[in-house]
């Protein structure tokens, strides 16, 4: 009997991505507005969430995990258990083209799958450095992902890890990796290209979708889903008004001004507070009754952890599911072609318990129930 083949992969993290989505700064491009992040109190989650998705692997014995140093890999895998070679390090804080030299380097390594943690501008860096060549899977870790790259959160990943080393036999695919311009979406324009492409497991159930608006005629029927939200708003509650288009046209109907892409405050149909993130959304409801109005990601389904980590899992928390609104219309639930609706919060435990069904506002006074998860 031949020895069972031995399985390659590479681990790379990029430690600041996805800095600034919960205080309020629509991205983590740029060292401005990394250094701007840090200021304002801001943590880094991907060497956490690349830990999460590492665990499936420990006790494996046909897995040889390599490496770059520090919080650009080695800190996650230790943190997860996990023996691992470090290839070499960067000084930090790491840029962009520390993100390229790593990849490239693991590549050089021997790496037969690049497992990384950020958003799109990393998976963009990974076109430049290793295009189609290599297989990678994406752990979910920045504000923004519209690409197709990325497993939908840290579990499915750890998952669709544990299959390959398995030995079991998974497709792969080229997908699409795409990119926003961050000064534009901060002043809530949506500009998005396609930037290239990159090769990854063909898993469907796994992976998350290309971000995707809404295309169909429906301006008549959004206005109804707002209407009717802003029909709804009870006295002396707050209403935490989430990003999207959908959300707009609530704040529209209201009279008030809207950050397209932020979260703002809502009290007795007054505008409070503009384009708050975490902490100080918490700070300002404090003990009040307070509500949130979300939207769902057209093609991708995600409620929470795509473009909206204002919504931090504290804030969800003291919110409660009972006083989470979700807008959608049927068309736009209809391009998920019967796949849950998603969320990604960070904290797993939560996401086990946002699981269900949840009723969706698709109309005036319309409603479905409509079944939330963690993979599709």
């Amino acid at each position: 009997m031949k020895d069972q083949q031995i399985l390659v992969i590479g681990v790379l993290v990029n430690p600041f991505a996805g800095i600034g989505g919960s205080v309020a700064l629509k991205g983590s491009d740029g060292e401005d507005t990394r250094d701007e992040a840090l200021r304002r109190g801001a943590r880094q989650q991907a060497p956490e969430r690349m830990s999460r998705a590492l665990m499936s692997l420990v006790g494996i014995p046909n897995v040889t995990v390599l490496t770059w140093g520090g919080d650009m890999g080695e800190n996650s895998c230790r943190a997860a258990g996990l023996a691992c070679q470090v290839v070499g390090a960067s000084s930090m804080p790491s840029r962009p083209e520390d993100t390229r030299e790593a990849a490239r380097s693991l590549k050089q390594a021997g790496a037969q799958l690049l497992l990384f943690a950020g958003g799109d501008g990393t998976a963009r860096d990974l076109v430049d450095a290793v295009g189609v060549s290599l297989p990678v899977l994406g752990v979910p870790a920045g504000c923004k992902m519209h690409s197709a790259v990325y497993a939908v959160n840290p579990e499915a990943a750890a998952k669709l890890l544990a299959e390959l080393a398995g030995g079991e036999l998974v497709a792969l695919q080229q997908s699409e990796v795409r990119d926003i311009d961050e000064d534009a979406f901060r002043q809530g324009i949506v500009r998005a290209r396609h930037y290239g492409e990159l090769r990854v497991p063909a898993e469907a159930r796994y992976l998350q979708q290309v971000k995707c608006g809404g295309r169909e005629v429906e301006d008549l029927v959004i206005t109804e889903v707002a209407a009717w939200m802003a029909d709804s708003m009870q006295d002396d509650t707050w209403y935490l008004m989430g990003s999207g288009s959908t959300v707009a046209v609530v704040m529209e109907q209201l009279g008030l001004e809207n950050t397209l892409l932020g979260v703002d405050a809502v009290y007795n149909h007054e505008l409070i507070a503009s384009d708050l993130g975490a902490d100080a959304l918490l700070e300002l409801i404090g003990d009040q009754p307070a509500k949130a109005l979300i939207t769902v990601i057209g093609g991708q389904g995600h409620l929470f952890g795509r473009g909206n980590q204002q919504f931090s899992p504290e804030l969800i928390r003291r919110l409660g599911k009972e006083n989470i609104h979700v807008l959608a219309t049927r068309t736009k639930l209809g391009t998920l072609q019967g796949r849950p609706l998603l969320v990604d919060t960070g904290d797993p435990l939560l996401d086990q318990e946002l699981c269900g069904l949840w009723p969706i506002t698709t109309g005036y006074e319309d409603q479905i129930i409509y079944r939330v998860a963690t993979e599709a």
